[in-house]
């Protein structure tokens, strides 16, 4: 399947968009209560999850059936997601150890490390249901949600993602029944399992050749981010059945808009085909921003603080730096470090025998 540079750039979007979010809590943008506070920043997560379940679908057209797809699809899921996430989680730990003064909070002990590792939900010595790394909370959905996908793989596409579909629906149905649930049940019960389903809907619709034209997909466009403007203010304090239902429609519209595209954007020329091109490598990156983009801001703002540029910089101008910087940590960390390792893991995973197709722009 052909890389969709339109989902690649979103996912790009949805990386900056936490990185600001988190860039937010640490002051340059206003802080939690500043003037950023009305835009849903955080519901780049949200974004992740529905983008994860239409590419999962997408990229899946040739595993659908086959023989040993649900090991293959693990095998290569593991090694893209798993490697860079292990790297960082240490150095977080490394860190903590050696100059805990430098982070906000790094609560562990030997179950709930190894616990982060093995991607298991459990709650943490301060009762938090989070791994060490605390950005890992989500990647715990993802894995859950990969096992739960890689279970279906042996049926065909449609039957496969209902299935899929009607079991994330019954284990939400579950944790709001039988609430509350011990961990890692509560956790793998959670209502945002909804917005895989929503994204894998959706990636059915396009692996069936279902397009949009442009001012439909515009449309999409405004109306999910209208509902995320309305859904922030709303959401505050709620639950996560409220975020599924508040932030998983916008989501789903946005990714309808860039996924149900016709065309690739990078071959087309002129302005459109550089904001094609851009957008890729950052979608392409958006991982290694997702998980370094922690490091990458407070050191940006300790250096500015070290070398007292802030007057001169301004709030702004702070801020501003410490999102290029993010980017840049994370294009070179991807091409660097994420690429090698991913290639790494899949050549300890994989057998050499024949297998069927590979999994293609199925990165988080």
């Amino acid at each position: 399947m052909p890389t969709l540079v339109a989902i690649q750039a979103l996912r790009g979007f949805a990386a900056l968009a936490i990185a600001l979010f988190h860039l937010r809590a640490e002051g340059p943008l206003g802080g939690p209560g500043g003037w950023s506070a009305a835009l849903p920043l955080e519901a780049g997560v949200d974004v992740f999850f529905v983008i994860s379940g239409f590419v999962m679908v997408y990229a899946s057209a040739g595993l659908f059936g086959r023989p040993g797809a649900a090991r293959l699809f693990l095998t290569r899921r593991i090694s893209r997601i798993a490697p860079l996430y292990w790297l960082t989680t240490t150095l977080f730990v490394l860190i903590a150890l050696a100059r805990p003064d430098w982070l906000r909070s790094a609560v562990m002990d030997p179950l709930s490390l190894a616990a982060s590792y093995l991607f298991i939900p459990m709650a943490r010595p301060d009762g938090l249901p989070l791994p060490v790394y605390s950005l890992g909370w989500t990647l715990n959905y993802e894995m859950f949600f990969y096992v739960v996908f890689a279970l279906a793989l042996g049926l065909r596409r449609r039957l496969a993602v209902a299935a899929v579909a009607a079991v994330l629906i019954a284990l939400v149905v579950a944790g709001i029944a039988f609430r509350p649930l011990p961990q890692p049940l509560g956790f793998w019960t959670g209502a945002l399992l909804l917005e895989f389903a929503l994204g894998m809907a959706l990636g059915l619709l396009r692996a069936e050749d279902v397009t949009l034209g442009p001012w439909a997909r515009l449309l999409l466009a405004a109306i999910g981010l209208g509902l995320f403007a309305i859904a922030d203010p709303v959401l505050a304090g709620q639950t996560l059945e409220a975020r599924a239902l508040l932030y998983g429609p916008p989501a789903a519209c946005l990714v309808a808009a860039c996924g149900l595209a016709p065309g690739q954007l990078t071959r087309e020329p002129g302005f459109a085909g550089l904001a094609g091109r851009i957008g890729e490598a950052i979608g392409d990156a958006s991982y290694a921003i997702y998980l370094l983009h922690p490091f990458a801001i407070r050191g940006t703002l300790k250096a500015i603080e070290a070398l007292h540029l802030g007057p001169a910089l301004g709030p702004l101008g702070s801020a501003a730096l410490a999102l290029l910087a993010t980017i840049a940590v994370g294009l070179a960390s991807y091409r660097i470090v994420e690429r090698p390792l991913t290639r790494l893991g899949r050549s300890l995973l994989e057998t050499r025998r024949r297998d069927p197709p590979p999994v293609q722009g199925a990165s988080r």
